[in-house]
C-alpha cells in the first residue's frame, strides 16, 4: 500500500510539472534546453561569461547562422555552433526563426520528400537555409529562392528526433 502511495505521488508530481520529465527548461524563458535558434544580427559578440564585462572571445559574422542554446542567465544565452565552439551571447542578437547549415556538399534538394522525385537544386556545404516542416527523415528548406526537401541527417540545426509542422 505504501509503495502504491509513493508511485501515485511521483506520478502526480510529473503531471504537475510538465517538461521536467525528459527535458530541461530554461530558468529565464521556461523554453526547452537545449534548443536551436539563429543569429538575428549580422554580427554577434561571443563572450566568456554572461555580461558585458566579460572578454569577447570571437564574433559571429553570418546573419541567420543556427546556434544551439545550452543555458540561460538573465538576458544572456550560452550558445554553441556546429563546430562545438560556444560562449555567451545577448538574447537581443538571437531569433527564434529556425535555420540550418548544410553539412554535405552538393546536397540534393528534392521537390517532394522522396529520393525519386525531381531535384530542384543542389546545395553546397555550409549553405544556411531556412527550416520549414520536418518529418522523421526529411526537412523542408528554403535557400536562395529554392524550396524543397532534404535528408535530415545532412543538416546541423535540427534534432534528429525533432518533428516540425
Amino acid at each position: 500500500m505504501f509503495k502504491q502511495a509513493i508511485a501515485a505521488a511521483v506520478a502526480l508530481l510529473i503531471l504537475a510539472c510538465p517538461g521536467t520529465a525528459g527535458q530541461d527548461r530554461g530558468p529565464v524563458t521556461n523554453l526547452p534546453l537545449p534548443r536551436f535558434v539563429s543569429l538575428k544580427a549580422s554580427e554577434g559578440n561571443v563572450r566568456r561569461g554572461p555580461s558585458l564585462t566579460h572578454r569577447i572571445d570571437w564574433v559571429y559574422k553570418r546573419r541567420g547562422m543556427p546556434l544551439e542554446i545550452t543555458a540561460e542567465h538573465g538576458h544572456w544565452r550560452r550558445v554553441r555552433d556546429r563546430d562545438g565552439a560556444g560562449g555567451w551571447v545577448h538574447y537581443s542578437l538571437l531569433s527564434g526563426a529556425r535555420t540550418v547549415i548544410v553539412e554535405q556538399d552538393m546536397l540534393s534538394l528534392y521537390r517532394r520528400p522522396d529520393p525519386d522525385s525531381v531535384v530542384v537544386a543542389r546545395l553546397e556545404l555550409g549553405v544556411i537555409a531556412r527550416l520549414g516542416d520536418c518529418g522523421p527523415d526529411w526537412c523542408r528548406l528554403t535557400a536562395d529562392g529554392y524550396r524543397g526537401w532534404v535528408d535530415k541527417t545532412a543538416l546541423w540545426g535540427v534534432g534528429l528526433e525533432e518533428i516540425r509542422e
